[in-house]
């Protein structure tokens, strides 16, 4: 990988393996199955080495477009759905893909089902309940949950909720707690629903966190997570892995040092890694990411703690003098948040202990 010019995207597809062996052993002693989201990789490769064709979650219909290329036949678009868009959920339709749509409005819900008996098609959504007050949905107790079903007739599919708080729970327990409530809320949505005489078929839930923290999956019917298969420093800090289960990473190259500044220069700013600093909130704030060698072993102290657009900038945690790194020395960057992060790139190199180098593709656009 010494030939390859920097920055790009490097896959460890080793730790990926044990990255999706690991959530898949444990849904399947669960008893419920996964509904890979695709948002983090965009990469038909990574979907069909982990997942191997099965039901996929999207968030952009392009993505939804491009897996349906692929083959992918099952694909839930997991972003309230604009009603300008329902022609681009039809042309799937008709083409054989059972695309599932996403609301929490009766404005909605109206949409769809008008559009679905225009068209002569059913669209079959989910309505997003809330169970953390983190973003869109309605709570079970909403007066408008039973109205948005009924609105919906025959393309009501049933419910889904992300604990999308979880990402800021920072101890076992919470994310226990974040994972059953998660679970707790989305089933009793689904009971009000069938209280009032709807169908509900499908119990939706997850987000890395809940899913890999998750006891109790009862009365769910599948599970989405997509950040598990690279992993980050986010899901580090609040402990769902470990450092050395990050299969991601950006190589930059050193081109300079400010050693008045005690820095040293990268050829990899923040269009390379992102602008994403999603640890700092955290107990340990690791800068714009950590430092590796080309071999991915960490470099004690070494983080990234400047960038701009072409320019990254490396210095030391504790203030101490960075170590000496020639020009021309390639380093492995490990992101923040694997999903802005490879948004960077159109593709993945990628490395493996048992097989020879490739590259994989990644999609881009909406």
């Amino acid at each position: 990988m010494t030939t390859l010019d920097t920055p790009y995207a490097l896959v460890d597809a080793d730790r990926l393996d044990r990255n999706a062996a690991r959530l898949r052993d444990h849904l399947q002693a669960l008893g419920v199955p996964l509904r890979l989201h695709v948002k983090t990789s965009k990469s038909v490769e990574v979907a069909n080495r982990v997942h191997d064709g099965g039901p996929i979650t999207v968030s952009t219909l392009a993505e939804a477009e491009h897996f349906a290329d692929a083959g992918y036949r099952d694909v839930l678009y997991a972003v309230g759905i604009a009603p300008h868009k329902l022609p681009r959920v039809a042309a799937l339709v008709r083409r054989g893909v059972t695309l599932t749509v996403l609301l929490d409005t009766l404005v909605q819900a109206e949409a769809v089902a008008r559009f679905a008996e225009e068209e002569g098609l059913r669209v079959p959504a989910l309505i997003e309940i809330d169970c953390d007050g983190h973003r869109g949905g309605v709570v079970p107790a909403d007066p408008a949950l039973v109205p948005i079903g009924r609105a919906l007739g025959g393309n009501l599919a049933g419910v889904l909720t992300h604990a999308g708080e979880s990402y800021f729970a920072h101890t076992q327990d919470a994310l226990h707690k974040a994972a059953q409530n998660e679970r707790d809320v989305a089933v009793e949505a689904a009971a009000a629903l069938r209280d009032a005489g709807l169908p509900c078929a499908i119990v939706s839930v997850g987000s890395t966190p809940t899913a890999h923290a998750a006891t109790d999956l009862s009365g769910v019917t599948e599970v989405r997570a997509g950040n598990y298969v690279f992993f980050d420093l986010v899901m580090a800090g609040i402990g769902v892995c470990s450092t050395d289960d990050l299969a991601l990473s950006v190589v930059v190259t050193v081109i300079g040092h400010q050693h008045d500044k005690n820095w040293v220069i990268t050829d990899g700013g923040w269009m390379a890694t992102s602008r994403d600093r999603g640890t700092q909130a955290q107990a340990v704030d690791q800068g714009y990411g950590l430092v590796a060698d080309l071999d991915g072993h960490l470099i004690p102290g070494l983080l990234m703690t400047g960038a701009s657009q072409e320019h990254g900038i490396l210095g030391t945690r504790d203030g101490g003098p960075v170590p000496d790194l020639p020009i021309g020395t390639r380093l492995r960057v490990l992101p923040n948040h694997a999903c802005a992060t490879a948004a960077q790139h159109d593709r993945y190199e990628v490395v493996s202990a048992s097989a020879p180098p490739t590259t994989w593709t990644r999609l881009r656009g909406w």
